[in-house]
């Protein structure tokens, strides 16, 4: 990147005038003087200030400027001032919407005047801090006798013709009437009862002075017919356009002819801003917030209420989180050729969590962002535990919650938006790519900032919350995304048990003040029982979460019926026919149970396990295309003669032998749902144990949050890039002697051009003399810069020098040097 002088022209609130180069590189304008420019007053602030606004403001960053004029010129920059006015809070916003509308520049009174209306007290002590954050946001300069909004800022926040002010003001009486005839301008003026001018210009200037002068202005209104100031009321707050008939009443003429009214098009009329400001008091808004709402605590709870309340919602997302991951583990749902989750598997997840749709949606997500599931990349892709899962169920409860709640606090996934439509009408689907929103992080972070002001046990009403959110960052486009994000952190919050009745928990501080949460969570988490209660209705209760191979086991044997604080969980012939094939025996079930149940054995739960173990594997189902095997050939011949079996395609081969169309999991399937309790059998006629392996993904990592913008640069980069701008700025504004010859002077502030002969005949004296000299340098990319360096050797095309630029020995090509100029006396 160039320097003004290389490049050419300039923004011009960027350019720094020639006659100040000399004041601008001492450090800052003349004792006394008011900045001329945007680029003069970063010149004077001091190398905090520039770092601060670096800091506040990290796109000026990429690349680093290589001199104030080149940072000036970013940070005028419509993308760039846009980012920075986003994040302004309100009042500051609205300080930088008056200044839109105020003579430019503007003194401070007259701002004063606009946001306070000489009455405001609050207003008037939360200026100064709005001032300054616009100033240290390089969106403001000048002192205070002329203050300066950016340009580019004036431009997104003035009125105009197609996007009203957001103050609800329109243009100037001058701006309005720029297009009007001489002839017209002259009748409005005779219709105040202004003298004739010469020309239009003194005329609007007479009209504008009128308008400006509150006690003329004030007995022109009264003269006023009563229906004139039920127009004028429609319009003073905004917008303030009205539409008009060809033959408009006569109130609305009475308002046209004298120009308090001046038409906009051919059937519209608008208010001029100083006829508007009148009526208004002088004020730029109708309502102003200096200060920032509160969130008060709308209700307090015993922090250990909050903390139990917490972690019996941690546990119930772990035993979730679980469920669903290990629900995948061996025919999980296929990839949508556009990416993501079909709306059929969502459902049946749904299912499988007994939740809603959006809440199977967010531990989906959840489980992902963790890196707990991801999709395989085979051929028929499809989702599926990744390697990380196998680790991350062998943790400590109070562990495995500190990841699922490190991977949600940064995750800019939104699962919330799953089932929505994006911008071209495509619905967003759980595990798509479009669900990223790079707002989510710090709306999240922000929340749980608020809440931690509040006092421990002490929740907000949602509504105080919001309010302070939108006060922080108004929205100035039609998007309500950060009010909506910050609903569903509240509610992400809580089913995790970062919140606890609304309330910010322990862990959730320690989560917030990055410190480990799972010491804080682990002393609250029940510890896993080895023990459940049998009953005779065939279901057992677990009284708390149950160690591992006691709970892998039962998940097996029975299916969970309802989860809470207690696990009920019911034992079905399915679910004992699911522990047969995988390889438990009859004697095995009955001994688990009596080992692992507080109570003894219920009487029908032992039948039941022995009932299905007498008829279990009784068939046996192998491949041919398939076959059925039995000694007891009159249960085939019920099987042939049941109408159930026609689509399996039997038909008897031997007494105890039925040969089959259908595969073997279909024949399977099929004589389980007509009753019966086959076993798979090998070629060798073993019973096949259909314990499938779990499938995992190779090893994937956790999805990377899109950032909102460039990173906040740390302290070692700011400071770096504060003495590369300050280097670059030496070099920018260095006074340096002007060639004799005054074609090679060139423009003035431009770079001399040298020819190759005087380049070299000019960095070798320099090299003898140990002086340092001035250069004009483009590198092999082209781009172009302003060096200040001191030759030590020239020799082979390369002169070698120190660098007071770049405070370090560097090697330039004589052929790269566009020009060379010796340094004035003064700057040596």
């Amino acid at each position: 990147m160039g320097t003004g002088r290389l490049t050419g022209r300039r923004d011009q609130e960027a350019t720094v005038p020639e006659a100040s180069t000399a004041a601008g590189s001492a450090g800052g304008s003349p004792a006394g003087s008011s900045p001329r420019s945007l680029a003069e007053a970063l010149r004077a602030r001091d190398d905090a200030a520039l770092a601060a606004l670096l800091r506040a403001r990290p796109d000026l960053l990429g690349p680093v400027p290589g001199d104030v004029t080149q940072l000036a010129t970013r940070a005028g920059t419509r993308a760039s001032v846009v980012r920075a006015l986003d994040r302004l809070d309100r009042f500051a916003l609205q300080t930088a919407e008056a200044l839109a509308v105020a003579p430019d520049p503007c003194p401070y009174p007259v701002l004063e005047g606009l946001l306070t209306g000489g009455e405001d007290e609050r207003a008037r002590a939360a200026l100064p801090d709005a001032l300054a954050t616009l100033r240290d946001q390089a969106l403001v300069w000048g002192d205070e006798d002329r203050l300066r909004l950016v340009r580019t800022a004036r431009e997104l926040l003035a009125p105009a013709a197609s996007r009203p002010s957001p103050t609800g003001l329109g243009p100037t009486v001058a701006e309005a009437t720029s297009g009007m005839s001489p002839t017209r301008v002259q009748e409005i003026v005779a219709a105040v009862g202004l003298p004739a001018t010469h020309d239009p210009v003194s005329a609007v200037a007479a009209l504008t002075g009128l308008f400006t002068d509150p006690e003329r202005m004030s007995a022109l209104l009264d003269e006023a017919p009563a229906e004139a100031h039920q127009v004028l009321g429609r319009l003073v707050w905004g917008p303030p356009y009205g539409e008009v008939t060809p033959n408009p009443t006569p109130p609305v003429r009475w308002l046209r002819d004298r120009g308090l009214l001046l038409p906009a098009t051919a059937r519209t009329v608008l208010l001029p801003r100083e006829v508007a400001l009148h009526l208004r008091g002088g004020l730029a808004h109708r309502d102003t917030a200096p200060v920032a709402p509160p969130v008060p605590a709308a209700r307090e709870h015993r922090p250990q209420l909050v903390d139990a309340n917490a972690a019996g919602q941690a546990l119930a997302a772990l035993g979730t989180v679980e469920e669903l991951v290990k629900s995948w583990e061996h025919a999980g749902p296929p990839v949508l050729r556009a990416g993501g989750l079909s709306v059929r598997d969502l459902k049946r997840a749904a299912a499988l969590l007994d939740t809603t749709e959006p809440q199977a949606a967010f531990w989906i997500e959840l489980a992902y962002a963790a890196g707990l599931l991801a999709s395989d990349g085979e051929a028929d892709e499809r989702y599926a535990p990744t390697p990380a899962f196998d680790d991350w169920v062998e943790l400590p409860p109070a562990e495995r919650w500190s990841q699922l709640v490190a991977a949600w606090l940064p995750a800019t996934r939104t699962a919330p938006l799953v089932g929505e439509q994006d911008a071209k009408g495509r619905t967003l689907s759980a595990l798509g790519p479009e669900l990223d929103r790079s707002a989510a992080p710090e709306v999240r972070r922000r929340v749980l900032e608020l809440l931690a002001e509040l006092p421990e046990g002490g929740s907000p009403d949602p509504g105080t919350l919001l309010a302070r959110l939108a006060w922080e960052r108004p929205v100035r486009g039609a998007s309500d995304l950060r009010a909506r994000l910050a609903h569903w952190v509240l509610t992400e919050a809580e089913v995790l048990g970062v919140t606890g009745r609304g309330a910010l928990s322990g862990p959730g501080r320690a989560l917030l003040e990055h410190r480990d949460p799972a010491p804080l969570l682990a002393p609250l988490l029940p510890e896993p029982v080895d023990h459940v209660l049998l009953q005779a209705d065939l279901t057992a209760v677990a009284p708390g979460p149950l160690r591992r191979p006691l709970g892998d086991t039962l998940a097996v044997l029975a299916d969970v019926e309802s989860k809470g604080g207690a696990t009920v969980y019911r034992f079905t012939p399915g679910s004992v026919r699911r522990a047969l094939d995988a390889g438990h025996a009859a004697a095995d079930l009955h001994a688990f149970l009596k080992e692992h149940s507080r109570t003894p054995v219920p009487q029908p739960l032992a039948y039941l396990i022995d009932d299905v173990a007498r008829r279990h594997g009784h068939l046996r189902v192998g491949a041919a295309s398939s076959y059925v095997r039995c000694d007891d050939d009159a249960m085939l011949g019920e099987i042939l003669a049941d109408k159930r079996s026609a689509g399996l395609g039997l038909r008897r081969l031997a007494p105890t032998v039925l040969a089959a169309q259908a595969e073997p999991t279909v024949l399977l399937e099929g004589l389980r749902a007509m009753g019966y309790a086959p076993a798979a059998e090998s070629r060798t006629g073993d019973v096949l144990v259909a314990r499938a392996d779990a499938h995992r993904t190779p090893a994937r990592s956790a999805p990377v949050p899109v950032p909102d913008g460039p990173p906040v640069p740390d302290a070692t980069l700011l400071a770096a890039a504060v003495r590369a701008i300050r280097a670059g700025d030496v070099a920018a504004t260095a006074v340096r002697k002007e060639p004799a010859a005054t074609s090679a002077a060139g423009v003035p502030g431009e770079l001399p051009r040298t020819s190759a002969a005087e380049t070299l005949a000019t960095v070798q004296a320099a090299a003898l003399t140990g002086s340092a000299v001035w250069i004009g340098y483009v590198n092999a990319e082209g781009a172009a810069s302003q060096r200040v360096i001191a030759p030590v050797r020239v020799e082979g095309g390369f002169v070698t020098g120190y660098d007071h630029t770049a405070d370090e020995v560097r090697t330039y090509a004589l052929h790269r040097i566009t020009g060379v100029a010796e340094l004035a006396d003064d700057q040596v």
